[in-house]
């Protein structure tokens, strides 16, 4: 008499594990939902911080925003066109109570995220790389024609 295990649907079901028939499925968020909230609060955000009336809040536009997966946060990135990046900043989290509220009017969800705005430093960063690339580039360039020069010079003599 061998081991019988015991069938499927015996098993029990912890966190958020649901027994459908005798197959178990784990319930989960949606990754595309956590993207569309996301985009959503990015959209709005555009659109309300028009109304800020501080002025260390300039043109600003919002690059990207990342949820945490229970709502509970979001990283708000953000650039601008006129200003300093850190007032700009200051303004913008002085102000994310304000916007939280004006977003739990717009958004129909459980938990409106506590907004975080952070200066968004990628483009700067890219402008620096292809600076130093373009540095390497024409380094490089007078280093390729200086040996010709001199294979040239042991040539004619």
């Amino acid at each position: 008499m061998g081991f019988t295990p015991a069938p499927p649907f015996l098993f029990a079901a912890s966190g958020n594990t649901q027994i459908i028939g005798n197959i178990m499925a784990k319930k989960r968020t949606s990754p595309n939902r956590n993207v569309q909230i996301a985009d959503q609060i990015q959209r709005d955000l555009a659109e309300l911080v028009r109304d800020v009336k501080d002025p260390r809040i300039g043109m600003v536009t919002f690059q990207s925003v990342e949820l945490t997966p229970d709502y509970a946060h979001a990283k708000v990135y953000f650039t601008t066109l006129t200003g300093d990046p850190k007032e700009t900043e200051a303004g913008l989290n002085h102000a994310a109570g304000h916007l939280h509220n004006l977003l739990f009017k717009r958004l129909h969800i459980h938990t409106v995220p506590t907004l975080h705005f952070h200066y968004d430093q990628t483009v700067v960063r890219a402008v620096e790389m292809s600076k130093l690339i373009d540095e390497a580039n024409s380094t490089r360039a007078k280093d390729d024609e200086e040996p010709d020069q001199e294979d040239q010079d042991e040539k004619g003599a």
